[in-house]
């Protein structure tokens, strides 16, 4: 059994995925039921997800997505639309932000959610990658995401082809201050 740490070192961000290899419903579930394990702001629970596995749907969703993440994901055989509900965390009962982040805190809660779920499939011996460069309109209308949803990212799941070496990372000297 793999530790935390050694989960944590080996996802990647895979761009070449086995177009052979298909992943089962229950295996998402398990993906989606990690994430829901994160945190969230006063417990609001406002992350979404719209997971895409026919291979219609999926050609369609690839059509929505800009530059080259279209081939990125071309063989992913789950894409996982994610969105979270706006205006809930980080909003006071009567509207207003509680501080200058707003909605920022629905994009965190999500990112929280996210991470868990990357890394529970690197423990389940999936890959993974957040796609940002998409078209939000036409994902929104193609899924019928409510207009009270903001659409974030794109999570391709697969199973890799091949290597995908460990980028660099900064020295923490870099990132950290310690007061």
């Amino acid at each position: 059994m793999k530790t935390f740490d050694e989960i944590i070192r080996e996802r990647r961000s895979v761009r070449h995925y086995d177009p052979d290899r298909k992943i089962s419903r229950e295996v998402v579930e398990q993906l989606i039921g990690a994430a829901m394990e994160a945190p969230s702001w006063k417990n609001q629970q406002t992350s979404r997800y719209h997971v895409v596995v026919s291979d219609d749907m999926r050609e369609k969703l690839k059509g929505c997505l800009l530059s080259q993440n279209q081939q990125t994901v071309k063989d992913a055989p789950v894409l996982i639309v994610t969105t979270f509900v706006k205006g809930i965390v980080g909003f006071e009962k009567d509207g207003t932000p509680t501080n200058e982040l707003g909605d920022g805190w629905g994009i965190y809660d999500l990112g929280l959610h996210n991470a868990l779920l990357l890394l529970k499939a690197t423990d389940l011996g999936l890959d993974s990658i957040v796609l940002g460069l998409r078209d939000a309109g036409a994902i929104r209308r193609l899924l019928n995401i409510p207009e009270e949803e903001v659409v974030v990212s794109v999570i391709g799941i697969g199973y890799r082809c091949g290597d995908a070496a460990r980028p660099p990372r900064k020295a923490l000297t870099e990132i950290a201050e310690f007061y």
